[in-house]
């Protein structure tokens, strides 16, 4: 199973504020969509109470911490990120039409804890600083990284925010 983590992120690291996303792109929004759906997608607490719900044809796996009895019927608590590897390794259990990758969708300490065991960084590089978030993604290393693809430069129509997808895969090892 590739471990993938995918997130939208601004020219000073920050990915969020006060719990929510930091931009309305609906360019971004259909790029998630079309990468993760039908894939298990990892998340902390927090980052599930920012939803309106689960997310529609994706194994939604939730990592808390502390018992949660009423959680949803449509979600999977793993009690750490491990955990959660372990749940979404079920679902990509090289049968045919089953997922190949899993995603890791935030909050800012699963992104921390997740860039150890990634394989590939699906970056949204939005061209906007955001001065007042509390939520920051960890700089990546270009001695661990390297970039695999990039899209053309993208602008939102409505805001004339300007975006890109950049993918990026894990350097090899030296041997």
């Amino acid at each position: 199973m590739e471990k993938s983590l995918i997130v939208a992120v601004a020219d000073n690291w920050a990915i969020g504020r006060k719990n929510a996303l930091l931009w309305n792109l609906p360019g971004d929004m259909a790029y998630f969509r079309k990468n993760t759906t039908g894939c298990p997608v990892i998340m902390g607490y927090m980052t599930y109470l920012s939803l309106r719900g689960p997310l529609p044809k994706r194994h939604n796996i939730v990592i808390s911490l502390f018992p949660w009895p009423d959680a949803p019927e449509r979600i999977t608590l793993a009690s750490s990120l491990e955990n959660a590897y372990e749940i979404a390794e079920k679902d990509c259990d090289g049968s045919e039409g089953a997922p190949s990758k899993c995603f890791v969708m935030g909050g800012a300490y699963t992104y921390k804890e997740a860039m150890a065991y990634s394989d590939t960084l699906y970056i949204t590089h939005v061209h906007d600083v955001v001065e007042d978030a509390d939520a920051f993604f960890p700089v990546i290393d270009p001695d661990i990284w390297e970039v695999s693809s990039r899209s053309e430069m993208q602008t939102d129509p409505v805001s004339g925010i300007q975006y890109e997808f950049v993918v990026y895969k894990r350097r090899a090892a030296e041997q």
